[in-house]
């Protein structure tokens, strides 16, 4: 009869053993994944991305890539002006969430996005297409790491150099040579707002033969960059 409760104390300190070493490898995880993180955001801060997932992913499923690293200093101000009006005109003021569009979006159902070109370009870089709760959740840890990390003129950089501008077709300088047939730095004001026009929805629109919906998108844009350039909310990213 006294051998029971000493078994029993013995199976207890046996679990209480399993659960410290548990929370142990629980908490290496986390910080190995944290740092893991952490590390390949401080990378890209100085170094290029060489592919990201969805090209690599159009590559095998096309066969082909039209893909050329811009700098910035060899894209037109314009470019990045009319990308900021159609996707975040808030992009000098935020932290990487823009709170008065998640709001909005909410406030209309969540039937419009309000990702952020910080959240895109993390997303583009990092992560996979789609709206699945895993992604999301990613994507919200690391945007935070990312505008730490980068200045406002990285983000955009790396943004416009991942950006699908067409069926295969990634970064202002493939979609600029093949839409216009001109460098990213020879942009003109009605192109750029054009290639910033087809963005949301780059394989069903077409900046070299817009429909009359595009070329009306993209009049808004335009409109919108030279309002930002004006107003300084450009001056974040622009010398």
């Amino acid at each position: 009869m006294t051998r029971k409760p000493k078994a029993k104390h013995k199976d207890e300190g046996v679990l209480r053993r399993q659960m410290r070493r548990l929370r142990r490898g629980v908490l290496r995880g986390v910080i190995w994944a944290v740092s893991f993180a952490i590390l390949i955001v401080l990378l890209f801060a100085v170094v290029n991305p060489p592919i990201t997932y969805t090209m690599y992913s159009e590559k095998t499923r096309l066969g082909r890539l039209d893909h050329q690293w811009a700098p910035r200093e060899a894209i037109a101000p314009v470019m990045m002006r009319s990308v900021v009006a159609a996707e975040d005109a808030n992009f000098c003021n935020h932290w990487g969430f823009d709170m008065s569009a998640i709001r909005a979006a909410l406030n209309d159902g969540a039937v419009r996005g309000a990702s952020t070109i910080s959240q895109q370009t993390v997303k583009n870089v990092y992560l996979w297409q789609g709206r699945s709760w895993p992604r999301k959740a990613l994507e919200a840890l690391l945007t935070p790491i990312v505008e730490l990390a980068w200045s406002k003129r990285r983000i955009l950089e790396i943004y416009l150099n991942v950006a699908e501008f067409g069926e295969g077709i990634f970064g202002v300088e493939a979609a600029a040579r093949h839409y216009f047939d001109v460098g990213p730095a020879a942009l003109s004001p009605r192109q750029a707002a054009l290639l910033a026009a087809v963005l949301p929805s780059p394989r069903t629109r077409n900046a070299a033969q817009p429909s009359g919906a595009l070329r009306q998108r993209a009049a808004r844009i335009a409109d919108g960059a030279a309002t930002i350039a004006r107003d300084g909310r450009a001056a974040c990213f622009e010398d």
